[in-house]
């Protein structure tokens, strides 16, 4: 009989297979300090930027914190708001994760540098009279208030999973900082109470337009006998609708950084190129067309490719338009410094908008994903016919505030509109299950069906709430911290 071999390295083989799991177990704990650590590693590298930029005086050590507080602010920015505008791609399958992080990052950086504002107010739109913040340190003191405020507001509502308005967020950190600089008359109430009433009125439009288009769809395409051809007559109209909005959107938020253009003048842009879009559609959509079950699954096709367009372009557009929430007290801070001078309007210099285009993308790319599933998935359901609605009203309900002159919030504005597509289906399915009797499985009583919801309460009443303390919040915050500034500097 022979004698079995006797392993010598079991002691050997226990030991490293409990090295191993240590290092598993360390590198699962460690993963969540991955993306904090590269954020920090990108605010070093700006400080030490700016430093050689500025220079060393007493001056520029308030440039180099405001830089590195504005880069803090754009991470935030890019983690918050950037996801609304990938999140109805992304839920909708149309794009995944990776590529509407790649698609995004690239967009946003040159929305952010081609068409990036130019000039900025340096009391952020009007907020505050310049005259009540005269004085150079004050004026200093109340900018960088304004940064820490909304920053820290924008990053604990992303930690608590709500889209909540940057430009509000900033807007908040100024009336704060304001009033505990120079008191409540220093404020401009008017603008502040125009604001408060796009908080209703912004989320509102954005969401019956989306279950207009959404209601226009189902009638004339889904519920459709052939509806092969009612998508080759309705598809095409619908895309060169979406590109007429989006030419004049951009014209609107982007191009208007570049030169001066009238509401009227992008609205005759929009409309020449939404007319021969719809043209060159029609045969684009025949051929795709060619060979589709003529059933709901096949429609969604023709919808993802338009869809994915449109969430590039609203990064574009977000990226001009936005990018001055991040920097444009820090460029109010550095024209200051510089020349004293606290009042009119501030050229933003390319390296701020470098620093705020470089922060809109790390924050999507490190901090950005939980808000696009929250946004894309977890509100409602959403498919590409859904998702295109979204992303359509968003384009439309920002040309016509701007036709009204109201301040509204494209976070808002999109979030409200995936609430209506939601909340329009339903209204819909409780519709059509009332008028035709349609009754799948058992029967279930009304108080299970009033439970099963097509829209996340618990994601309504957080994102709602959210957005109603978003000012306040970032006033108290600013307060707060600019009497600390102004105990530790005086």
């Amino acid at each position: 009989m022979t004698e079995q071999p006797v392993n010598q390295w079991k002691t050997l083989d226990k030991d490293l297979n409990r090295i191993n799991l240590l290092e598993q177990t360390a590198g699962y704990v460690s993963r969540p300090l991955v993306a904090p650590g590269i954020a920090l590693c990108f605010v070093l590298l700006v400080i030490v930027a700016a430093s050689l930029l500025v220079g060393q005086s007493p001056a520029a050590l308030v440039v180099v914190a405001a830089a590195a507080l504005g880069a803090y602010m754009a991470l935030n920015i890019g983690a918050n708001d950037v996801a609304n505008n990938m999140g109805p791609a992304v839920g909708a399958n149309a794009l995944t994760l990776g590529g509407a992080l790649l698609i995004a990052a690239v967009f946003e950086t040159l929305g952010a540098l081609l068409a990036g504002g130019d000039v900025v107010g340096t009391i952020s739109g009007g907020i505050v009279a310049p005259e009540s913040l005269a004085d150079q340190q004050v004026f200093v003191w109340a900018m960088m208030s304004a940064l820490v405020a909304a920053a820290l507001w924008i990053n604990l509502a992303t930690v608590l999973g709500a889209p909540v308005s940057t430009t509000h967020s900033v807007v908040g950190g100024v009336m704060g900082a304001g009033i505990t600089a120079a008191g409540l008359a220093a404020v401009n109430w008017g603008m502040m109470g125009r604001i408060s009433a796009s908080w209703v009125i912004s989320p509102l439009m954005g969401g019956v337009i989306a279950a207009l288009f959404l209601a226009f769809i189902k009638a004339y395409i889904i519920y459709r006998d052939d509806k092969i051809a009612a998508a080759r007559r309705w598809v095409p109209v619908l895309i060169g609708i979406m590109a007429g909005a989006f030419a004049t959107y951009l014209s609107i938020k982007g191009l208007n950084h570049l030169f001066q253009i009238t509401l009227a003048r992008a609205a005759l842009i929009g409309g020449a190129i939404g007319l021969l879009t719809t043209l060159a559609m029609f045969p684009v959509i025949r051929r795709q067309s060619e060979g589709m079950e003529n059933r709901k699954k096949s429609l969604k096709k023709l919808f993802a490719i338009p869809l994915v367009i449109s969430a590039a372009l609203l990064s574009f557009a977000h990226g001009a338009n936005d990018v001055a929430n991040a920097v444009g007290p820090l460029a109010a801070i550095v024209h200051a410094v510089g020349s004293g001078d606290v009042g009119g309007q501030v050229a933003i210099p390319f390296w701020v908008m470098a620093i705020g285009a470089a922060g809109l993308s790390f924050g999507l790319v490190l901090f950005g994903p939980r808000l696009i599933r929250i946004v894309g998935s977890q509100i409602t359901k959403l498919n590409p016919m859904r998702a295109y609605c979204v992303s359509l009203a968003a384009a439309i309900t920002v040309i016509l505030a701007s036709w009204l002159g109201l301040p509204v919030s494209s976070t808002h504005i999109t979030v409200g509109a995936v609430f209506g597509v939601g909340f329009y289906r339903e209204w819909h399915a409780e519709r059509r299950a009332r008028l035709l009797g349609i009754a799948k499985g058992k029967p279930v009583a009304p108080e299970e069906r009033r439970r099963r919801k097509l829209v996340r309460r618990s994601h309504f009443m957080t994102v709602v709430a959210a957005w109603m303390i978003t000012v306040p919040a970032a006033a108290v915050i600013a307060g707060l911290v600019f009497l600390a500034i102004s105990r530790v500097a005086g």
